[in-house]
């Protein structure tokens, strides 16, 4: 079921109502309901995953009730290491088999070892990274007694799989959501109204730029010995656009689908292209993943703390793991070393933390200074972005080449000027809007209703009209 889709369209407004008037106000049947529902939205998808997903909530939830009971620390290393060791197991099964399958038969074919790999042919159940890391760092915190376990199974199933995050989160945290879960929680007007913004909002990036951008990205991707030089960067500024407008358009709407009812769930993105370093992009791009690596394995690691041999290489381990954590492909490994080697100077020379605010705080228009580095960060990220998109390394490589010739210097052969125009539109919004949680929640917020409504009027209007084939979204498959 897509956040897209028509069928969302009648699943969330009667999960809506029974929640609110047909539960009596009372948290044990609200939690019920919305659990009973976060199933069924997963079933949608593949209704024989949700034992998977099942499995993976009963083993956590026993896991830790073990772990927290007994003062015996092998007995605890025992339960932890067990859960750990399922929970990768599964994602490895799934996810990786048939990557170290193809990778080793290739490998000792260059020895001159021929070996016919025997792969799965199975589906990768939806969001299994995203539930699995739930359960991860709600039973790393449990060991580490950061937390206690928490007895009432109900609510530790909706922490796994609250449908709004369920399939390509945020991640959340157990410290985090749990308490929410547990806290009983009344109808707030403003709070639903700031959601249906941030879910209109959401939608904008995914129907106008993401599946907009989609189809020219696709196209000249998938049919790069064609193009020019200068028509494949114009690709990879697409897909640059895609993949932003996707997924932040996902988590928006997560977001603002959990604030209808009463949730608030961690914030995802912060406008990362508007980011002046590297440093600056990960503190702003897919913040949810990015804190749980920091926190469950950069920390663990030591950090940056020790020798300037540790920082870097923890560095490269977080960026290595967070590459191969997106997909089984040598691209998504040679994507997280670009941004390894991309962070590292600042990483060097103590710079990462330098640019926390906001760029141009309380002003209209960034100085020079600023408009350079952003559109350096913006380059490197969209180079970076073209192994992420690749079928492979192979054709990584091309795709490159072909845009390092002299036809970069070409008239591209693809001008949607709607695109553009669209584009505009969208930078221009973000820009004024960047000091908020989303683009749209201070917007026109001192001005008159009428022109509030007539623009949220005109950018669902938009939606309706580029409404077409609906597109899954991109971080489905991870």
């Amino acid at each position: 079921m897509l956040f897209n889709s028509l069928n969302f369209a009648i699943f969330l407004p009667i999960v809506f109502l029974l929640y609110w008037f047909g539960t009596n106000g009372k948290l044990k049947y609200q939690n019920i309901l919305l659990l009973i529902s976060s199933y069924f939205f997963y079933a949608c998808w593949d209704w024989r995953f949700l034992f998977l997903l099942m499995f993976s909530t009963l083993l956590d939830y026993f896991t830790a009730i073990k772990i927290s009971n007994t003062k015996n620390l092998n007995f605890k290393k025992t339960w932890f290491w067990l859960s750990i060791s399922i929970n990768l197991g599964f994602l490895g099964l799934f996810k990786y088999y048939n990557f170290f399958a193809e990778s080793f038969s290739i490998a000792l074919k260059n020895i001159g070892l021929h070996v016919n790999p025997w792969t799965l042919k199975v589906i990768l159940p939806v969001g299994i990274s995203f539930y699995t890391f739930h359960g991860l760092s709600y039973i790393i915190d449990i060991y580490k007694e950061r937390i206690k376990a928490e007895k009432n199974f109900i609510d530790y199933s909706l922490f796994v799989s609250f449908f709004p995050l369920l399939v390509a989160g945020p991640i959340e945290r157990a410290t985090h959501l749990l308490p929410q879960i547990q806290k009983k929680r009344s109808f707030c007007y403003a709070k639903a109204v700031d959601g249906l913004k941030q879910i209109l909002w959401g939608l904008f990036k995914k129907v106008i730029i993401a599946d907009q951008c989609a189809d020219y990205a696709n196209q000249i991707f998938n049919n790069s010995a064609n193009y020019s030089g200068s028509t494949l960067l114009l690709g990879a500024v697409f897909f640059a656009f895609q993949i932003y407008g996707d997924f932040s358009g996902y988590s928006d709407i997560a977001l603002g689908t959990a604030r209808l009812f009463g949730f608030d769930l961690l914030r995802n993105f912060a406008f990362p292209y508007f980011s002046r370093d590297i440093a600056e992009f990960w503190r702003r791009w897919h913040i949810s993943l990015s804190t749980w690596f920091r926190d469950y394995l950069y920390i663990p690691l030591g950090g940056s703390k020790g020798s300037t041999w540790q920082k870097i290489r923890n560095t490269f381990i977080i960026f290595i793991v967070s590459g191969f954590w997106h997909g089984a492909n040598w691209t998504f490994i040679v994507w997280g070393l670009l941004n390894a080697l991309y962070i590292m100077p600042s990483i060097l020379f103590k710079t990462n933390r330098t640019n926390l605010e906001i760029v141009a705080k309380g002003k209209y228009f960034p100085n020079l200074k600023d408009l350079f580095f952003i559109g350096m960060t913006f380059s490197l990220t969209v180079f970076a972005w073209i192994f992420f998109r690749a079928e492979n390394l192979g054709h990584a490589m091309q795709y490159l080449s072909q845009i390092f010739s002299k036809t970069l210097f070409s008239i591209p052969s693809k001008k949607p000027i709607y695109l553009f125009v669209l584009i505009f539109l969208f930078i221009v919004i973000e820009w004024i809007g960047r000091e908020g949680e989303y683009a749209l929640e201070n917007l026109f917020k001192n001005q008159r209703r009428v022109k509030r409504w007539s623009f949220y009027l005109f950018i669902s209007i938009l939606i309706f009209l580029f409404q077409g084939k609906q597109q899954e979204f991109i971080y489905f498959q991870f």
